[in-house]
């Protein structure tokens, strides 16, 4: 293992159920060296530079196919891997969330092989419904590279949901749990999407925030997972039933939102009370 690896990633490495071959690699090409690295890497961003709280964890299915639903929150994808972090530190047993990455990863020079070492493939309807049929834990944001340029006022707001998802959970018989991501937004200010700048790197846009570069504030970060949801049918219903579950998730969503919102504001009015509190004895 590597230096960067904890004894407690090791373990939680080790108690992961996945198929293993011979050479520490499953049937995806996921690799047991590869998360180990990335792990023992993210440990420390999710403990203590980002303090990622996660609520309602219990809600993920301990194990068999499951698919996690959630909003956007930062110009990068900061979200998506605090998630997947947050299912294999706070998880017990761990689970591995599998994410879609966006197309454009494969464009950019070792991410493509970086991103499927560790679990994280091109979103392609066809890898999403063989790893649901294999029992894996995928991690889905219908809002796509929209929901990741919200600007800092919108940060707690959702944009239009895809409708893909919930075909896929019912022709896959898959309960969606649905998640709120939260204080993403400020980490990363956006102020402002440089769509010019990201076509010349081979992404839709570079989020420009109000100290240049989106390097992440040490905001703390907060997942809340809630009840699953299980939509039955074949995944080749109307438009209108279909939409109808998707706003569903949606509303449950954002309801989540708005009470993380309440909480972190909360939690924030107090802890400048004691500052002032404290400053004046």
């Amino acid at each position: 293992m590597s230096l960067f690896v904890s004894r407690e990633v090791e373990n939680r490495i080790e108690a992961l159920e996945i198929p293993w071959g011979p050479y520490g690699v499953d049937p995806y090409g996921v690799s047991k060296k590869f998360l180990a690295q990335a792990f023992g890497m993210a440990e420390p961003i999710y403990r203590h530079y980002f303090n990622v709280k996660v609520h309602g964890q219990q809600n993920v299915p301990a194990r068999g196919r499951g698919m996690l639903v959630g909003n956007h929150s930062g110009g990068i994808a900061i979200d998506g891997m605090m998630v997947v972090a947050s299912m294999f530190f706070a998880k017990d047993p761990p689970r591995l969330a599998q994410g879609m990455v966006e197309k454009f990863m494969n464009r950019l020079p070792f991410a493509s092989l970086l991103t499927s070492r560790c679990g994280q493939f091109v979103g392609l309807p066809e890898h999403a419904v063989r790893l649901l049929e294999d029992d894996r834990l995928l991690m889905v944001f219908p809002e796509g590279a929209r929901g990741t340029a919200k600007l800092y006022k919108d940060r707690y707001s959702l944009v239009r949901f895809g409708t893909g998802f919930v075909r896929l959970a019912m022709r896959t018989r898959t309960p969606i749990v649905p998640f709120a991501f939260l204080g993403g937004g400020a980490a990363i200010p956006t102020v402002y999407n440089a769509v010019a700048l990201g076509k010349l790197m081979g992404a839709p846009y570079v989020p420009v925030t109000p100290y240049g570069l989106p390097i992440p504030l040490p905001v703390r970060l907060e997942v809340e997972y809630g009840e699953p949801l299980m939509f039955h049918g074949t995944g080749a219903e109307s438009d209108s039933i279909v939409e109808g579950y998707v706003e569903e998730v949606r509303t449950k969503i954002g309801e989540m939102i708005e009470s993380g919102r309440r909480r972190r504001e909360n939690f924030a009015e107090q802890t400048l009370r004691q500052l002032r509190t404290g400053s004046s004895s």
